[in-house]
């Protein structure tokens, strides 16, 4: 039986960036190779009811244990997207044994700092999986499906182990926002779910932010430069002003914890047309819709200034703060999270998420979804790690929520 890391740096070679603005779904076709394999390894363990659908959402069984038929079906979610910020094209991980607590040199040109990234500390004799320097190590959230894959096969070979029956799921275009568009709830077939996904061993989030974008299109008026005087309206130059008008120290480098931000995420333009794309983010919402509303003061100032029409915005809705599902009525569940913890002597850090993860659009459609943290570091860039060792733990922690939840 394999140890999860072992199937993380089997299935970091395959490359499942997910793409923004694409017409297709899930968004690049490239994630089909990785649920195809997972659906040959479901059904290799002895899972039921494996089921690729048409939308790149991957459903498999796990029975229950004998005398646990009748208690509510648990579900576990992961993605097997990777995120577009750095590139997930020809993974090579590197293990390193019996790390020796100093900085790690990726390659010639990258070192992956201790000054930078402390909590290597915390795994000095430990295992862990790094990058060569060049991609991202794909663990967010390829160490979630590692998981789930080796809780299940546990599950299925150790039938003393108690459990309800569990739901295993693993869906696609998480990164962008996409994760549970086209999701069948139906199928998920849960009364509770976890998201196993990203941030160290011990993290648990039930609280996310709020989430809307913003879009902000600049007409300009674009002539000879010689004969501008009067005339010429600089679009580019317009979104510069625009985003000067925004907070200046309300941006994700300069806020932390509950303090929400503006987030400039694409700036493109030439004279006569600009575009800016923004995300907001709070976890409170009232505080969400005032930063809507300053985006929109910004724009109406600069059409006083320069004429109506010449800044237009469009604020779309994202995600909403899954606390605002999980607190008030499953505080009960999250108190069997926090005993699991306890009892297998894992720190428990209780984090409200920068972000928003898949449980998030999960709980609001009818399936409350807290995330449980893989193991991992440093996402979204080539100084992304894990411990093996941690992820030993996640998955002992899963099996131990497993039978926490035929309590219930």
């Amino acid at each position: 039986m394999l140890r999860p890391y072992e199937r993380l740096l089997k299935y970091v070679t395959y490359d499942t960036q997910s793409m923004e603005d694409s017409d297709t779904f899930p968004s690049t076709k490239k994630q089909w190779d990785l649920l195809k394999e997972l659906r040959e390894e479901l059904i290799a363990i002895g899972a039921r009811n494996v089921e690729l659908d048409e939308n790149g959402y991957l459903y498999a069984t796990v029975p229950a244990s004998k005398g646990n038929e009748d208690k509510p079906v648990l579900a576990f979610l992961a993605h097997v997207d990777t995120a577009p910020d750095a590139s997930g094209t020809n993974v090579r991980p590197r293990v390193i044994e019996n790390y020796d607590g100093g900085d790690i040199r990726l390659n010639e040109n990258t070192v992956t700092r201790v000054e930078l990234f402390p909590e290597l500390k915390k795994y000095v004799g430990k295992t862990l999986v790094v990058t060569d320097g060049t991609t991202l190590l794909g663990a967010d959230d390829k160490a979630g499906v590692a998981e789930i894959m080796c809780m299940a096969e546990r599950l299925i070979n150790e039938p003393s182990i108690p459990h309800p029956e569990i739901r295993v799921i693993f869906s696609p275009d998480e990164e962008i926002g996409m994760g549970m568009a086209k999701i069948n709830t139906e199928k998920v077939g849960a009364s509770f779910a976890f998201t196993v996904d990203g941030g160290p061993c011990g993290e648990f989030n039930f609280e996310t932010f709020n989430a809307d974008a913003a879009r902000v299109t600049i007409n300009g008026v674009s002539v000879h430069p010689g004969y501008a005087y009067g005339i010429m309206k600089n679009a580019s130059l317009i979104a510069m002003e625009f985003n000067a008008l925004l907070p200046t120290r309300e941006v994700p480098a300069a806020t932390f914890s509950r303090y929400g931000f503006y987030h400039l995420t694409e700036m493109k333009g030439s004279v006569e047309k600009a575009e800016l794309k923004y995300i907001l983010r709070d976890h409170d919402p009232s505080k969400l819709n005032m930063r809507g509303e300053m985006v929109k003061k910004a724009a109406g100032y600069l059409n006083e200034k320069y004429g109506e029409g010449t800044v237009t915005v469009e604020i779309s809705h994202t995600y909403r703060n899954m606390a605002e599902v999980l607190i008030p009525d499953h505080e009960d569940k999250l108190e069997m999270v926090r005993e699991a913890h306890r009892e297998l002597g894992i720190k428990l850090m209780e984090l409200p998420v920068r972000g928003g993860t898949d449980g998030s659009a999960l709980s609001f459609m009818g399936i409350p979804c807290p995330n449980l943290g893989t193991g991992g570091h440093a996402c979204h860039g080539v100084n992304e790690f894990i411990c093996a060792e941690s992820m030993d733990q996640v998955t002992e922690l899963l099996l131990h929520i497993c039978g926490k939840f035929t309590d219930v």
